[in-house]
């Protein structure tokens, strides 16, 4: 079954941005690639318990399992070494990165205390969008209960957009609540 943003997306985001940008072929027409969501452990990452759990909270999130990342090199100053965990990392693509992005901004974003909307700078140059979520509360999914501590997660939003005019343009048509200027 497809999904309701993609479905949204083919019928109704596709031709304004054609005619937005005066695209000539349907290929031109900027989409979503991937959405990579990332999770530092910091301080967490002598600890196997709060590893597992930031995992458990990732896979709940993004409904695929994540992956832990290593370090590449030892930090004496941040006693990090050698391939120990730092991280945990999801990326989603297809039919799961269109259901995730339809939570996170009809959701999620929403259940943010005074929420005023995302801002609309953290464009890369290229229509990538990138946004940083202090607590893991806001999703439905997760029970308040049974997190052990609140840990925030960045969300990268990877576009095939040539500028930052075509990201905004693609994910406020998406229905991306962007702040006023």
């Amino acid at each position: 079954m497809a999904q309701r943003l993609k479905q949204f997306y083919l019928e109704k985001v596709t031709p304004k941005l054609t005619q937005q940008f005066n695209y000539k072929n349907t290929h031109e027409v900027p989409r979503l690639e991937k959405i990579v969501i990332n999770r530092g452990l910091g301080d967490a990452s002598q600890n196997a318990k709060v590893l597992e759990s930031s995992l458990n909270e990732l896979s709940i999130i993004a409904s695929q399992r994540g992956i832990v990342t290593r370090s590449r090199k030892a930090i004496a100053g941040f006693k990090i070494r050698e391939k120990m965990p730092v991280g945990v990392s999801v990326t989603l693509r297809g039919e799961k990165m269109y259901a995730f992005l339809d939570r996170l901004i009809n959701l999620a974003l929403p259940r943010i205390r005074d929420f005023q909307g995302v801002s609309p700078k953290s464009f890369d140059g290229r229509g990538n969008y990138s946004l940083g979520l202090e607590e893991q509360l806001m999703f439905p999914e997760i029970n308040y209960d049974q997190i052990d501590q609140i840990r925030g997660m960045d969300i990268s939003i990877v576009t095939t957009c040539t500028s930052d005019e075509e990201g905004v343009a693609l994910l406020k048509n998406l229905g991306m609540p962007f702040r006023n200027k």
